[in-house]
C-alpha cells in the first residue's frame, strides 16, 4: 500500500497511540506472551503497576533512583506498537493520512486525494527521548519560528510553513522520553500542560491547533535526592500514573540482571568465575545500600555490579595473559581491579569523604566478604572461652608454625593451588562447610577464607608483588579479638 487510496480500500483503521499500546497489551496478555523482556525484579512490583498505567491510557512518570533500569522500561514500550504505521510521505510529524494535522500533509492530501504517498514507519523509530537539561528551550521541545524557512520561502512570519517543530510534534504518534525531568527548568515543564492535558501546542502565539497523540513517559529521580530541582505540581497533576521503581530485592536478582548486561560482552570460556565470586560482587553493592559512609538518597545504580564484573575478569584476563596461560580461574587476588568501578559509583557523605574513596570500596569489600563468611561457614565469635579452639585456630595455627606466605598475581593456576592445598586446616574447613563445592570453587574458598580470617582479626594481609602474603597475628592480639 503506497497511496492514501490503497489504504482506503484496506479499510484500515487508525488508532491513537495510547489506543494502540492498549489493544497490543490486552492480545499479549490473552496469548501469555512475555511483555517486558530483560526487566527483572519487578515482576509483582513495577510489572503489574505498569501494566495498569498502560489499560488506562495514562501518560507515565518513572520515580526511582539512579539505575534501576528506568530508561529501559521506557524504551520496551516499543514492543507494544504495531509493527508498522502509514504516514504521509514527506511529513514532518508522522502525519496520520487518515486524519493529517500539519498545513503540508492536509495540503497534500487535499491537493491530491487518494493519490497521496503514504509512507511505514517501523515500531523501532517510533520512539524519541530527551535528557532534561538546564539549557532546554521551548523551542527545543516544542517549536519556534524559521526566520531562514520564512526568508527561503519568501513568506512572512504570520504564515504558518515558517514554523520549525520541536521534538515533542516530531515525536507525533510515538512514544516520547523525557529523562530527569525535574532538572527541567519550571517555565519549560510549564509549557507541557496543554500537550498533556488537550494534546496540542501553541508555537510563538500562532493560533493553530496540533492535536499531537504522544504517548509521554517520564523518568526522575526522586525530589528529595539533590536541590536541583522538582516536578512543579500541576505537571504532575496531569500525569496518569506514577510509578516508583526499586533496587533488587536478593542477591539472586541482582546476579540475574548482572549476567544479563554482562553475558554479551564479557563472559569468556578463558575465564571461570566461581559462584561465590559473583555473590560477592552483589553483597559488595548491598553493602553500600546500607553503609553510612553513602549517601543513600543517591542511591548505588546496578551499574556498579556490572562495572565491578567487568573489572573482575578484567583483572583474570590481565594475569592470564602475564602468566602466558589460555585459561585461569577469578581469584579473591582479582577483587583488587573492582575498586575504581566503586569509588566512581557512590556518592559519599562527609565522614565517607574524609575517609576516602578508595578506603571506603575497600571497607565495602571487606563487610561483603565477612557477610558471605558467615554463609559459607559460621560466624566467628568475637569472645571465646579460654583454652578452646575451633577449627579456624587451627588455620592461625598453621600460620604461627610455616610463617608466612604469598599468593602472588605471578603465579599460574597451578602454583596457585599447590600453595592452597598445601595449606590442610584450609582443605578441612571447606569440606567440612562446602562439601559439594567444585574443583574450581574450592580454592576460590580456601583463599576467601583467608581474607574472611584477615577480617575478623585471626590474620594479617600485607600487599606483596602484586599480590598479598598472609601470616599470623601477635597471640595476644588473637585473644583480645
Amino acid at each position: 500500500m503506497t497511496t492514501l487510496g490503497s489504504l482506503k480500500e484496506q479499510e484500515y483503521v487508525s488508532k491513537k497511540i495510547k489506543a494502540e499500546l492498549r489493544d497490543n497489551l490486552i492480545q499479549k496478555l490473552k496469548d501469555k506472551a512475555p511483555i517486558f523482556e530483560g526487566i527483572i525484579g519487578y515482576e509483582d512490583t513495577v510489572i503489574p503497576q505498569l501494566i495498569h498505567a498502560i489499560l488506562s491510557q495514562h501518560n507515565i512518570n518513572l520515580l526511582g533512583l539512579r539505575g534501576q533500569a528506568k530508561t529501559r522500561i521506557a524504551r520496551s514500550l516499543t514492543n507494544l506498537l504495531d509493527e508498522y504505521i502509514p504516514i504521509v510521505e514527506g511529513s514532518e510529524i508522522n502525519d496520520d493520512p487518515m486524519n493529517p494535522i500539519s498545513f503540508y500533509a492536509k495540503e497534500l492530501v487535499q491537493k491530491m486525494g487518494d493519490k497521496t504517498p503514504i509512507a511505514w514507519v517501523h515500531r523501532s523509530e517510533r520512539f524519541s527521548e530527551k535528557l532534561a537539561t538546564p539549557d532546554v528551550t521551548v523551542a527545543d521541545l516544542i517549536g519556534d519560528v524559521d526566520p531562514i524557512k520564512a526568508a527561503n520561502l519568501k513568506l512572512s512570519y504570520a504564515d504558518e510553513r515558517v514554523i520549525h517543530f520541536g521534538m515533542i510534534p516530531r515525536a507525533n504518534r510515538c512514544i516520547f522520553v523525557i529523562n530527569e525531568l525535574p532538572d527541567l527548568q519550571a517555565r519549560i515543564q510549564v509549557a507541557l500542560f496543554n500537550i498533556l492535558q488537550e494534546g496540542d501546542v501553541q508555537i510563538r502565539g500562532f493560533k493553530i491547533r496540533l492535536p499531537l497523540d504522544v504517548n509521554f513517559v517520564f523518568t526522575a529521580n526522586p525530589e528529595d535526592y539533590t536541590n536541583r530541582g522538582s516536578i512543579v505540581t500541576p505537571l504532575k497533576d496531569r500525569i496518569g500514573s506514577q510509578i516508583i521503581t526499586h533496587y533488587p530485592s536478593s542477591i539472586e536478582l541482582s546476579k540475574a540482571i548482572t549476567n544479563q548486561e554482562v553475558a554479551k560482552h564479557v563472559e569468556s570460556d578463558a575465564i571461570f568465575v566461581p559462584e561465590l565470586a559473583k555473590t560477592l560482587i552483589e553483597q559488595i553493592g548491598f553493602e553500600a545500600r546500607s553503609n553510612e559512609l553513602i549517601d543513600a538518597k543517591s542511591g548505588v545504580s546496578a551499574r556498579m555490579s556490572i562495572t565491578m564484573y567487568e573489572n573482575l575478569i578484567s583483572g583474570a584476563t590481565y594475569r592470564m595473559l602475564m602468566t602466558n596461560q589460555k585459561k585461569t580461574s577469578v581469584r579473591m587476588t582479582d577483587f583488587i581491579a573492582i575498586i575504581p568501578a566503586i569509588t566512581g559509583k557512590v556518592e559519599l557523605v562527609y565522614e565517607g569523604e574524609q575517609e576516602g574513596a578508595e578506603n571506603v570500596a575497600l571497607l565495602l569489600l571487606g563487610n561483603a566478604i565477612k557477610t558471605l563468611f558467615n554463609q559459607s561457614f559460621r560466624e566467628i565469635k568475637k569472645l571465646s572461652k579460654p583454652g578452646s579452639t575451633d577449627e579456624f585456630d587451627k588455620v592461625v595455627s598453621w600460620f604461627m608454625e610455616n610463617s608466612s606466605f604469598s599468593l602472588s598475581s605471578e603465579l599460574t593456576d597451578k602454583e596457585y593451588a599447590a600453595i592452597l592445598n598445601n595449606v590442610i586446616p584450609l582443605e578441612e574447613i571447606v569440606d567440612m562447610y562446602q562439601v559439594l563445592a567444585s574443583k574450581e570453587d574450592k580454592l576460590f574458598l580456601k583463599e576467601f577464607l583467608l581474607w574472611g580470617l584477615v577480617e575478623y582479626n585471626k590474620l594479617d594481609k600485607q600487599e606483596a608483588k602484586g599480590g598479598f602474603q598472609f601470616e599470623d597475628r601477635v597471640l595476644g592480639s588473637f585473644y583480645n579479638n
